[in-house]
């Protein structure tokens, strides 16, 4: 016995995204393990969703907390009608954007084999179709919805990269699939569709706020948070994608214990892109926050985000981590 308790801690396996590792992963969720995939947004840590143990271990392995709802990945929208119910708007939302990075949170069907603990006691669940093909294709071979949030601690820097997730869950995953690194970079888009005939956005992301409005009208409420209500969706908390070192936003130049995250004309140590580019800047936020978690400064700056289109969403989640 060394005494050491990392020396307890198993590695993390991680397998390339091959017919061969899809099987394993599809076998592995079937059993009711935990297997990390990629998708368009960022990494999930999977789990079959209609199992509480399976579920149960998503929130161990997180240190999530309970009353946080998770999102429920679906192969296609016949699978979405089988556990909630779909409206004319969800239909319409459903055909524009599926697959693709938007989570819909819809009325749980009261026969939906679902874990009690996916919904977190809500009357809602919130699903997403998604677009990566080895995700889909996970999700074809398991013959399985899948309980999927961010494969990382709760309330931590969100994984891009399969190493991300390693680093973040080692020794609580069965499976890490490679897939490189993620496209959008942020958070599915989340919009509740309310009973009245109204909308809101609950959480900003790849898909802005004006496709919405283009095809459901204005919300009924513009606010990205839950009101007095409780938490209704993932990415809600006040406190998110922290990366462990104080953060300060809208800075134009660093100070010498900062390490700075550049954007357009500011350069920084690193930069979310050089061009200004909103897209790019999304697909490497994650990444460089991890790069100014490991950095030598105990504390990080963030070059000024314009606040439009994907922006939104990018602001969203730097305040999180600020605050």
């Amino acid at each position: 016995m060394t005494g050491n308790s990392q020396a307890s801690i198993r590695p993390t396996p991680i397998r390339q995204a091959d017919a061969a590792g899809i099987a394993s992963a599809a076998e592995a969720l079937r059993a009711g393990g935990l297997v990390a995939l990629p998708t368009e947004t960022v990494y999930g840590l999977a789990a079959r969703a209609d199992s509480d143990r399976a579920v149960a271990a998503i929130y161990r392995a997180k240190g999530r907390p309970d009353f946080n709802p998770l999102i429920v990945h679906v192969l296609d929208l016949a699978e979405a009608e089988r556990l909630a119910v779909l409206d004319e708007r969800a239909q319409r939302l459903a055909e524009a954007f599926w697959p693709g990075p938007l989570t819909l949170v819809l009325p749980r069907r009261a026969e939906a084999p679902l874990a009690a603990a996916v919904t977190a006691g809500l009357a809602t669940v919130a699903l997403r179709c998604p677009a990566h093909p080895i995700m889909r294709a996970v999700l074809a071979a398991a013959g399985l919805p899948l309980a999927a949030p961010s494969a990382n601690r709760s309330g931590a820097v969100s994984p891009t990269r399969a190493e991300h997730v390693a680093a973040s869950l080692a020794g609580k995953v069965d499976l890490v699939i490679d897939g490189g690194a993620c496209e959008a970079g942020i958070e599915s888009t989340i919009v509740a569709l309310r009973g009245d005939g109204g909308w809101q956005a609950l959480r900003p992301g790849p898909i802005a706020q004006a496709q919405i409005s283009a095809l459901l009208g204005p919300p009924s409420d513009v606010t990205l948070s839950a009101s007095g209500t409780g938490i209704e969706a993932p990415g809600q908390l006040a406190s998110h994608y922290a990366p462990g070192k104080p953060v300060r936003l809208g800075a134009a130049a660093a100070a010498a214990d900062e390490f700075h995250i550049g954007f357009g004309a500011v350069g920084g140590d690193v930069t979310l892109s050089a061009e200004g580019d909103l897209a790019e800047a999304a697909a490497l936020l994650y990444a460089a926050l991890h790069q100014a978690a490991a950095a030598a400064q105990p504390r990080i700056a963030v070059a000024p985000i314009p606040d439009d289109g994907i922006g939104l969403a990018i602001n969203d989640r730097l305040r999180r981590a600020a605050a």
